[in-house]
């Protein structure tokens, strides 16, 4: 069974009903981070999308060299990156960098995307962005394994190309997501573990098996956006509900707005129509040990990310980052 560890997911957003001055709210997330990890935390990962009015994190990367030089031990991510917005050379040298200066603690987190409006403002096409994510992911592993990269590709044509300083251990650690069958094939094929949801774990365990590649041998992270954990859960329910609504509700907007994957998704709900959905759920520690320890026996399940509620102030998330570390973390030791 592969050790788990806790984390959370910082999406930086600034929603304008709980609006802040953007240099407090970045500041005191990053505090906020350096303190989880004294808590015993053992992940922060960051996620991507543009043109959010509520400044949904559009810079990763440069978020993640931040927190890099803010700790010393946990695992740093993205969940997830957008591989098709960028250029392969410069994405490959700069999580290079931030693998180098975290001393090795870089795992990356891909996918290709489903917001059309943000392919058209990058100058991306739309419906070649997987084969353009094949090329990427080409590219960035040949550089990462410290070849010299010549390559003549539909997206990308590349002469002399290689990296230095060079990646500190010879490739960065990827964790790739999607849903359908080519997406599986892609993880199975480039991946070194998923990132997504836990129901896809026995596709992607049949995809690795076609290629002859040994289900035990990935890893698996899961970002949980729609749970939570508290002592409390009626209350923490009453609390939080406002700040998750928050997030279904702008993800049913980005699904909602161009329909280009003719995608369900998240629905847009009022505050009291999503408590009583049932799709927002707050465990006790008891329970979420039970869940956690439930995946762990199904799946080399290695991070489990929890969300930061956009919002809430920092003291309040801190609060309850405290008991589940009190409660909750002893039990993966």
């Amino acid at each position: 069974m592969s050790k788990l560890t806790i984390g959370f997911l910082y999406d930086f957003r600034n929603p304008p009903q709980w609006q802040r001055p953007w240099q407090a709210l970045y500041a005191e997330t990053l505090d906020a981070i350096v303190e989880t990890e004294r808590l015993g935390f053992g992940a922060a990962y960051v996620p991507e999308h543009h043109l959010a009015d509520d400044g949904y994190l559009p810079t990763p990367l440069t978020l993640l060299a931040a927190i890099a030089a803010r700790t010393k031990t946990m695992r740093l991510g993205t969940g997830v990156a957008l591989a098709p917005l960028y250029e392969p050379v410069r994405f490959a040298q700069e999580a290079a960098m931030i693998d180098l200066l975290s001393q090795g603690r870089l795992d990356l987190g891909l996918a290709i995307g489903y917001r059309k409006r943000e392919t058209a403002a990058f100058g991306v096409d739309f419906t070649r962005r997987g084969a353009r994510f094949d090329e990427f992911l080409q590219i960035v592993t040949q550089l990462w394994a410290g070849e010299t990269v010549d390559f003549a590709g539909k997206h990308f044509n590349i002469t002399g190309a290689r990296l230095s300083p060079p990646a500190p251990q010879g490739r960065v650690p990827l964790y790739i997501g999607g849903f359908s069958d080519k997406a599986l094939d892609r993880v199975a094929r480039y991946g070194d573990g998923y990132i997504g949801n836990a129901e896809i774990w026995d596709s992607y365990a049949a995809k690795l098996q076609e290629r002859g590649r040994d289900p035990a041998s990935v890893g698996v992270r899961i970002p949980a956006l729609t749970h939570f954990i508290a002592r409390d859960p009626e209350a923490a329910m009453e609390e939080l509900a406002p700040h998750f609504l928050h997030v279904n509700n702008s993800y049913a907007e980005f699904f909602a707005e161009d329909q280009a994957l003719g995608m369900g998704g998240m629905k847009p709900k009022t505050l009291d129509e999503y408590k009583a959905s049932g799709e927002f759920k707050i465990l006790t520690p008891e329970e979420a040990i039970a869940k956690l320890k439930d995946l762990q026996a199904r799946m080399p399940l290695e991070h489990y990310l929890l969300g930061m509620p956009p919002g809430l102030p920092v003291e309040r998330f801190l609060h309850y980052a405290r008991d589940i570390a009190e409660d909750v973390l002893p039990a993966f030791a």
